[in-house]
């Protein structure tokens, strides 16, 4: 288990993985009604007819579009009191993102570190929480790994058909549990959508790097059908950083396959099913105490599967509204060592919920009244076979949630919520949350505020321990979390530029911390606190700017720096279309302020030492031959920074990358 990596605990990470392929898998839930808040909304890959659709103008910015994560129903930005940032698949197409990791690094309060190349570990941090305090979900799916320290490692996790991505920032645990101290990620992947239709891309490029997508898409009035493939393979660059002498490549390989299948009998009732498959290699080096990351065979290799059932059924004219889920988690690691496996690791988790939405309308006072309840019971499990240890345990709880969203006079939105947490192994944990938002529409502003708690559980692996030199503790008590923000957002020219600005402060008690062969719960609270600034901007129809700024001061209860929280982060987007729309340029900027690691002597005692700031600027253009044809090419690093984003470990130079699209 790479403790070491993951949260600056003890074991030295065996950060390679092993052999991969392209397939696809089974089914889950229509997309929910949404589009973005603060960015452009967005478009699906082709258009109905099978044709590309055109390169959309910048359009204008808007304050009312929808977003699904902030109260777990679909919400209009106005009502929304939390910090949202979504992200469209018309702008990770304008980047060509190529893992979702990347285009997260513009996200205001969001901060990235890979040990290395495409492909390998990666963690994603909101306002200074750790990685593990993140949930991400994908079409509805809560991925976090119960094996690997409840993480969900994003090296894996390849843009594919992505309609948008929603980050949602601040303590969720009211609405979605444990695992949600820093916030929630929710990706949600295209439906199919008019004709049959067919698209397939190829693409290479530096590194030895290939890869191929294909998808197939219909629906009509009664039915949506994707079914997507997507592979990556590249021969990579050398984990452990090549400025330290080690320049053995690190090949990874990646297979994802994705099916969504709907069905709507009639128009208050819908059934839908996902699957989602992923199979990968991934070669690296070893961590070694007092020396760092060299030079090894030290592998792994992986299979993740993930699968949902849903039915949605509306009464009373869609006022009543009833959605049952059930979903399926397996995800299996085997670690090598010299080509042999010395451990594997599998994480599953089993999911049964209801959610409950009644919407009321009054008219007397112009008021509108929404009432969630949610029910969800979760078994999880962990299975550890290796030559330290032959875990093989699994945790049950049950949650229930109660909502309350009240809208006066279409400008005043209050939400609170309140959560009950039964767990067998803990103590029942209760958490709360409200938001507030005011709308000045004759101004174009928006004021917002939001509290909220939150827990997390320990880990698996900090209570048990599966690796040669870590013991786990059983004696450890969930971290506790209350955090605020208050933010105000403004939209100017017509639309054509808004700006947002937001402060944020969260307080962590009982922080689990790493000591070197074990975890404790430091005593006192840490505290993180900070700015985020944004603005969008369409001076054009066909020019969209966007910049961010983050400040983040986080430290531990005894003042020390929290790790890999840079204090300072900033993006920059640019896109042009041109040529009658035929044509796409875009510039992307991303700065990452100087930020502390940890460095580990040879009983994995740590120190600390700071990483240099580093500034990478991209460039990706495309042009469309025909309605059925594109070229596209991009190059990533431009002036082949070289910087480091944990602490020995390499990363990518000057790389590019061309290729073509199809559209059936």
């Amino acid at each position: 288990m790479p403790k070491s990596v993951l949260t600056g605990s003890s074991e030295p990470r065996l950060h390679s993985v092993s052999v991969v392929i392209l397939i696809a898998a089974l089914a889950l839930a229509p997309a929910p009604r949404a589009s973005a808040q603060d960015v452009r909304s967005a478009d699906d890959e082709t258009a109905s007819d099978g044709r590309f659709a055109p390169v959309s103008e910048a359009a204008a910015v808007t304050l009312d579009e929808i977003t699904v994560s902030p109260n777990r129903t679909a919400t209009p930005d106005r009502a929304v009191g939390s910090t949202v940032t979504v992200i469209t698949g018309e702008e990770l197409e304008e980047q060509q993102i190529r893992v979702v990791s990347d285009v997260l690094r513009q996200v205001p309060g969001v901060a990235v570190n890979r040990t290395g190349g495409i492909g390998d570990f990666t963690q994603v941090r909101i306002r200074g929480a750790e990685g593990n305090q993140t949930m991400v979900r994908i079409d509805g799916i809560e991925m976090n790994d119960p094996a690997f320290g409840s993480e969900f490692d994003f090296g894996n996790l390849l843009v594919q058909d992505v309609a948008r991505i929603e980050v949602l920032r601040g303590p969720q645990s009211a609405l979605y549990g444990s695992d949600a101290i820093g916030g929630v990620i929710n990706i949600v992947t295209r439906r199919g959508d008019g004709a049959p239709s067919a698209t397939v891309s190829a693409e290479g490029g530096s590194f030895g790097t290939f890869r191929g997508h294909a998808s197939v898409s219909a629906s009509d009035d009664r039915f949506d059908l994707l079914v997507s493939a997507v592979g990556l393979s590249t021969d990579g660059i050398s984990s452990a950083d090549e400025a330290n002498g080690n320049l053995e490549k690190d090949a990874y390989r990646n297979g994802t396959g994705l099916i969504k299948f709907g069905i709507h009998p009639t128009e208050d009732i819908d059934l839908a099913f996902v699957g989602r498959f992923t199979n990968f290699m991934r070669e690296g080096d070893a961590d070694i105490g007092g020396i760092g990351p060299i030079d090894a065979f030290n592998d792994s290799r992986g299979e993740q599967l993930f699968g949902r059932v849903q039915g949605t059924f509306r009464m009373f004219e869609g006022r009543w509204e009833h959605i049952f889920g059930a979903t399926r988690t397996d995800q299996t690691t085997d670690y090598l060592a010299d080509k042999a496996v010395t451990s594997t690791y599998r994480g599953d988790k089993n999911k049964l919920d209801y959610q409950s939405n009644l919407y009321l309308e009054q008219e007397t006072v112009p008021a509108s009244h929404t009432l969630t309840f949610l029910a969800e019971h979760e078994t999880q499990g962990v299975k550890v076979d290796s030559l330290w240890s032959n875990l093989d345990r699994t945790i049950e709880s049950t949650g229930l949630v109660g909502q309350y969203q009240l809208g006066l006079f279409d400008s005043l939105f209050v939400t609170a919520a309140v959560r009950h947490d039964v767990n067998d192994l803990f103590e029942d944990a209760d958490t709360y949350r409200l938001t507030g938002a005011y709308t000045i529409d004759a101004t174009g502003t928006k004021l917002r505020a939001s509290y909220g708690t939150g827990v997390k559980n320990p880990t698996m692996f900090e209570l048990y321990g599966y690796t040669q030199t870590y013991r786990g503790n059983p004696n450890l008590k969930p971290e506790q979390a209350a955090g605020w923000d208050v933010g105000i957002d403004q939209a100017l020219w017509g639309e054509r530029v808004v700006a947002d600005a937001t402060y944020f402060d969260m307080r962590i008690t009982d922080l689990i911390t790493g000591a070197g062969t074990t975890s404790v719960n430091m005593p006192g609270e840490s505290r993180i606190h900070g700015v985020e600034l944004g603005v969008s901007v369409s001076p054009l129809d066909n020019l969209f700017v966007r910049a961010s700024y983050t400040y983040t001061d986080g430290k531990d209860a005894t003042g020390a720096d929290l790790v890999r929280r840079p204090p300072h982060l900033a993006s920059l987007d640019v896109n042009y279309v041109f040529l009658d729309g035929r044509a796409n340029a875009n510039l992307s900027v991303v700065y990452n302020g100087a930020q502390k690691d940890w460095v580990y002597d040879a009983v994995y005692n740590r120190s600390v030492l700071t990483l240099d700031a580093y500034t990478l600027v991209n460039v990706a253009g495309s042009y469309k031959l025909s309605d059925t044809a594109e070229l596209f090419g991009r190059v990533d690093n431009l002036f082949d920074e070289q910087y480091q984003e944990v602490w020995g470990y390499g990363t990518p130079g000057r790389a590019a990358y061309a290729g073509l699209r199809l559209a059936f």
